[in-house]
């Protein structure tokens, strides 16, 4: 029987096959019949690993109940001839929402008041964003709409899940047959998904990625404890959870940073997390491969930059550019690198998109076979069903899909998709393939025929020696015969022809426009110089990809394509600020070696190192900002009073071109602090700047932790509109009822935990224990005296100190009470009446607090100034008349100190880290350059590296637009240019 004829009768012989052996009642004649079938003359890939040529598949009951190389299908079984077709397993989809609710924001708009708490009803978790009682299954309805589309892209089997909230829920395992519910269901509660979008909770907290890690690090905390010991409340939400940790974990990220917070959460409460990644993998492979994750991978890959206007190209950004470029190669890049994963088809637009999107990855290098097995088989293992999808092995369920060739490698046809046995055709599978055009001769006359498209979607047009107007022809397939209808002329009647094949032509009969017999023959065209092109071109794609752009690390603008190394260095003959007793030393040299800094003196032996002739130039410890808010994701948890919680470190983003920026300004060592958003704000990253490095690499190890504290009008929420007048507290004294109040349960906390009580462990107090135990310390945002003067009162009724006021613009005024209190000041140079609360600002600011005995620091708290802090330093030598040496110490030693890092970093002496920076000039000059700056004896700028750096990116920026160019005159779909410049981040900048 072809197959032609009988798809239809399928539809009804294997009706009964799904609704075999259900406790649902059937109403009419019940139907045995068990769907006995025989796939006879295909090669079936039963596996990625094994594929039979000239096979037979034999499937009975919805299942696979043999697969043999060669012979006749069994007696009984409906034979069905596939010669030269292909059978693959189904694809699994292991990253799906099929047949789920869609997601709805609650409420909400631009003006609405924040909601302090979860509007969820019932027993549930405090925070709208946990919803692990949600049971996909239990949501899971049929949606045949969603269902084609993904048959049509190959799939027969989704994992399923709500993507909505933090903890999502369970997923389902379900197929994509369009019986009952209860028929297409597989498995329940399959995996555990996770994210770090809060999704369709209004709930104000979190309003940040460092919130979110706080409140799933907490909920773990939370869940262990209610576990142990219910206490006082019933939470199904915690029970929930706790059903749900033996089960695969998937987590959802945006980027490879993302991929290593979610891990670094994993790590510490033992889960191994799957990653779900965003497609940027290759970026980090190093780092990625260290979690030991398997990582779901996407396959959406941007669409090339229409860079015709040269100057709209310019908004594009080398980052894009590279990523456009070498997308389509992660596939191949992480299997490469020995990194387990499997493949998605989420974030497509549509899911056949899948087919061109797996024939982009083959030709970026990935392995055919290995896209199969990312699809099939490594899903099933995945989720636990691998006993029941994935192959085409005995007893198997029948979910296969029937091709013309291998569609990972050419532009294929998918005929069927065949679901639990259940025959879903997509297109005949007998369709014309004609050539790319004919010459043909009926009743008389010749015409020439040319063909574009596909097979499937072929387009003929015709025209004649005499009428150079192309005629469109339209024809169609059944049973082995032709039919070609078209009009010659723009009037007039048209030809019928019905025509078998003839060779490499077609032949037949039929009647002309006024009805006469005629014969008809077409016989195909040699082959035109456009035919040539397109073979050249399907040449062109069987070539590897060769890269225009470069990879480097981190892969933006002036990113290193190898990290460096510490290096045996001798500065010889520099003007040395030291920053120590020693002062400032004329023609020294400075040996470096092994990271730190190994000697000073004059006439050092070089002993193989590699020699600086710093003739006329000056040599400085790197500079150390104290208040920064450069390379980060989010700089405020502004949702409540107190987000003691929240890690900065959490937050770290070591993909920040500010990073490189600074460096060159000789910055070395930053404070990435919270913003001033509320009264207790979040914990401090101390970060030294190597660039090229991961978030994680960037912390500066052994630092003691510090925390960012504030008062003034951003904590009470001042001009921020009628709608935030929720959030407690709104005036200057309510700040002081919440020190009082947080720090007073600390103390409460404290007790009951030397006491050995068992209490629930609380991220929030135990930050604020560390402060009273002295074993974290506060930075605090500041501005007027009666505020600082209240703090240093407050915590010294608590038995701490205030370690650091931040800004302190009317240090000036109670620079004696700090000094005595021991409270260091970190200020701007010459910053005042920028809003209300800083009119009594001055320039003399720093001088007063130094020479009160004040450890006295300039900060930036701005991207841009952090470049200049050496000027700022200047500064207070023109205002308040302190000597160049002390004020060189406001952006070294004096911020080490506040920072408790001097004993490594702010001065030059022997066996202190080697964090120097090279100057062509006196450091507080405004003529003062960087030429060089080293981190841990590393160098991580050299200007003139840097110049040769710019003209190799110009030439590399080209070649990519060239690229571009050329892969949308090839058909290639685009975008318009669209830059991603970054968000620079200051105290009061908020998340929506």
């Amino acid at each position: 029987m072809t197959p032609r004829h009988w798809l239809s009768s399928l539809l009804t012989l294997t009706l009964g096959s799904l609704l075999a052996q259900t406790t649902f009642p059937y109403n009419g004649v019940y139907d045995q019949r068990e769907g006995y079938y025989a796939f006879t003359g295909a090669t079936v890939h039963v596996s990625s690993e094994r594929v039979l040529e000239n096979a037979t598949l034999v499937i009975r009951n919805g299942k696979v109940e043999s697969v043999n190389a060669g012979g006749a299908g069994p007696q009984g079984a409906v034979p069905v001839e596939l010669n030269g077709k292909h059978i693959y397993p189904s694809f699994i989809e292991v990253y799906g929402s099929y047949g789920m609710p869609e997601v709805k924001e609650s409420r909400g708009s631009w003006n609405s008041p924040p909601q302090l708490e979860s509007e969820t009803e019932g027993a549930y978790a405090w925070n709208q964003a946990l919803r692990p009682e949600t049971d996909a299954s239990a949501l899971f309805t049929i949606d045949t709409k969603a269902a084609k589309a993904l048959r049509e892209a190959g799939f027969g089997t989704v994992s399923t899940h709500h993507p909505d909230g933090i903890s999502r829920g369970t997923a389902a395992v379900v197929t994509l047959a369009e019986e009952r519910e209860n028929e297409v269901l597989l498995e329940r509660n399959v995996a555990h998904h996770l994210s770090f979008d809060k999704g369709s909770s209004q709930q104000n907290y979190p309003n940040s990625r460092m919130g979110a890690i706080a409140l799933l690090r907490q909920t773990y905390i939370d869940a262990d404890w209610y576990g142990a010991k219910r206490r006082e409340e019933a939470n199904l939400s915690l029970d929930a959870w706790a059903e749900l940790q033996d089960m695969p974990q998937i987590f959802a990220v945006d980027d490879w940073q993302d991929a290593l917070r979610a891990d670094q959460v994993g790590d510490e409460f033992g889960k191994q997390y799957i990653i779900k990644g965003s497609g940027d993998e290759y970026q980090r492979l190093d780092a990625l491969k260290e979690t030991g994750a398997t990582f779901i991978l996407p396959l959406t890959f941007p669409k090339t930059y229409d860079v015709s206007d040269p100057f709209a190209a310019d908004l594009i950004s080398i980052a894009q550019l590279r990523h456009w470029e070498r997308a389509p190669g992660n596939v191949a890049a992480v299997a490469a690198a020995g990194i387990p994963f499997v493949i998605t088809a989420d974030g497509l637009e549509k899911p056949t998109d899948l087919h061109e999107a797996m024939r982009k990855a083959v030709k970026a290098g990935a392995d055919s076979k290995v896209i199969l097995a990312a699809l099939t088989t490594g899903p099933a293992e995945l989720l636990g069903i691998a006993d029941r999808v994935g192959t085409l092995e005995e007893g198997m369920l029948a979910n296969f899909i029937i091709t013309d060739k291998d569609p990972f490698t050419e532009k294929a046809t998918v005929y069927q998709n065949w679901v639990q046995g259940h025959p879903f055709e997509l297109k005949p599978i007998q369709q014309v393939d004609l050539a790319s055009g004919y010459d043909i001769t009926v009743g008389g006359e010749t015409f020439t025929a040319e063909v574009t498209g596909d097979p499937g979607s072929q387009k003929m047009k015709v025209t004649t020696a005499g009428d150079t107007t192309a005629r469109d022809v339209t024809f169609s397939e059944s049973g082995g015969v032709v039919t070609f209808q078209f009009r010659p002329g723009e009037k007039g009647g048209y030809y019928r022809v019905n025509a078998t094949p003839d060779g490499e032509g077609y032949a037949g009969t039929g009647r002309d426009p006024e009805g006469n017999p005629i014969t008809f023959t077409a016989k195909p065209r040699a082959a035109t110089g456009a035919d040539d092109a397109d073979d050249d071109e399907k040449d062109d794609e069987d070539e590897p990809t060769e890269y225009k752009g470069r990879l480097t690390y981190p892969n933006i603008a002036y990113g290193l394509t190898e990290l460096p190394q510490a290096e045996r260095v001798l500065f010889r003959n520099a003007t040395v600020w030291t920053g120590e007793d020693d002062g400032i030393l004329q023609e020294t040299d400075v040996l470096i070696d092994g990271g730190k800094i190994s000697q000073v003196g004059q006439g050092l032996p070089d002993r193989g190192a590699t020699v600086i002739d710093a003739t006329g130039m000056h040599l400085t410890a790197g500079i150390i900002d104290e208040h920064s808010h450069i390379a980060l994701l989010d700089v405020n948890e502004s949702s409540e009073s107190s987000t003691a919680e929240v890690r900065m470190r959490d937050v770290v983003d070591a993909v920040d071109e500010n990073i490189y920026r600074q460096l060159a300004g000789g910055v070395t060592t930053s404070q990435l602090l919270h913003g001033s958003a509320n009264p207790i704000g979040g914990q401090s990253a101390l970060v030294k700047f190597r660039w090229g490095a991961t978030p994680e690499e960037m912390l500066f190890e052994g630092a003691d932790p510090f925390i960012k504290f504030a008062l003034g009008e951003n904590v009470k929420q001042a001009n921020w509109g009628d709608a935030n007048r929720v959030r407690y507290p709104q005036t200057r004294m309510g700040v002081e009822q919440i020190f009082e109040n947080y720090f007073s349960r600390a103390e409460e906390y404290g007790r009951a935990m030397k006491a050995g009580d068992d209490i629930r462990r609380d991220l929030e107090l135990e930050t604020l224990l560390e402060i009273l135990n002295e074993e974290r310390f506060i930075t605090c945002h500041s501005y007027q005296q009666g505020e600082i003067n209240m703090l240093m009162e407050l915590a010294e009724r608590h038995d701490f100190r205030v370690n650091t006021f931040t800004h302190i613009l009317e240090g000036y005024k109670v620079a004696d009470k700090m000094a005595e209190h021991g409270a260091a000041g970190s200020t701007f140079s010459d910053w005042w009446a920028y809003k209300f609360e800083v009119n009594e600002a001055i320039p003399y600011n720093g001088a007063l607090m130094h020479e009160q005995g004040v450890v006295t620091a300039f900060n930036s708290d701005d991207a841009e100034m952090a470049r200049r802090l050496n000027q700022e330093a200047g500064k207070a030598v023109l205002f308040g008349g302190v000597s160049e040496e002390e004020a060189w110490k406001f952006v070294t030693l004096n911020p080490a100190k506040m920072l408790h890092i001097d004993d490594r970093v702010g001065s030059i002496k022997a066996g202190k880290d080697a964090d120097l920076v090279l100057w062509n000039d006196n450091p507080l000059s405004i003529y003062a350059r960087a030429e060089r700056t080293y981190v841990d004896g590393k160098e991580y700028f050299n200007r003139e590296d840097n110049e040769a750096r710019r003209a190799e990116l110009e030439t590399e920026r080209n070649a990519l637009i060239q690229a571009s160019l050329n892969d949308k005159n090839q058909g290639g779909k685009t975008q318009s240019p669209r830059g991603n410049s970054r968000r620079l981040l200051h105290c009061d900048s908020v998340n929506n």
